[in-house]
């Protein structure tokens, strides 16, 4: 692999370390997640589901950047792209869940400098690998 790659590369084990491991904490105790993020507790079995439903899905993008972390097809930079979009939304989402809604977790703001320095990452991890040549197989 040339260095050219080593920055999405990079990304890709970050995002896997941090979405899986947030992932397999919201599945073994989403109350606990939402308290640290929110402030408050999860209520009811249908929340809680949903809290652990929401797990499964960020170990699943996790899974999906680790297995893309040597990938640098036009599929790779659909992983960022969609990545990209998941962190936008997720630091607006808990923005306005803290600005808007009032909610505040010991985890709440670092959470959202968190996604707001990924979605930067992800922005020029995508710009750098449109400048590349693509690879040749």
């Amino acid at each position: 692999m040339n260095n050219a790659n080593e920055p999405m590369k990079n990304l890709f084990i970050a995002t896997a370390a941090i979405e899986a491991g947030v992932g397999v904490l919201l599945i073994a105790a989403p109350s606990f997640v939402s308290r640290l993020l929110l402030g408050s507790s999860l209520e009811g079995p249908v929340a809680v589901a949903v809290g652990r439903m929401t797990g499964i899905a960020l170990l699943c993008l996790g899974v999906a950047c680790w297995m893309a972390r040597s990938d640098h097809s036009p599929a790779a930079k659909g992983v960022v792209s969609a990545m990209l979009l998941y962190n936008v939304a997720v630091a607006l989402l808990l923005t306005y869940a803290g600005i808007g809604l009032r909610l505040f977790g010991i985890g709440l703001w670092p959470a959202v400098l968190l996604h707001v320095g990924m979605t930067v990452w992800c922005v020029r991890s995508r710009a750098a690998s449109n400048k590349r040549p693509p690879a040749l197989n």
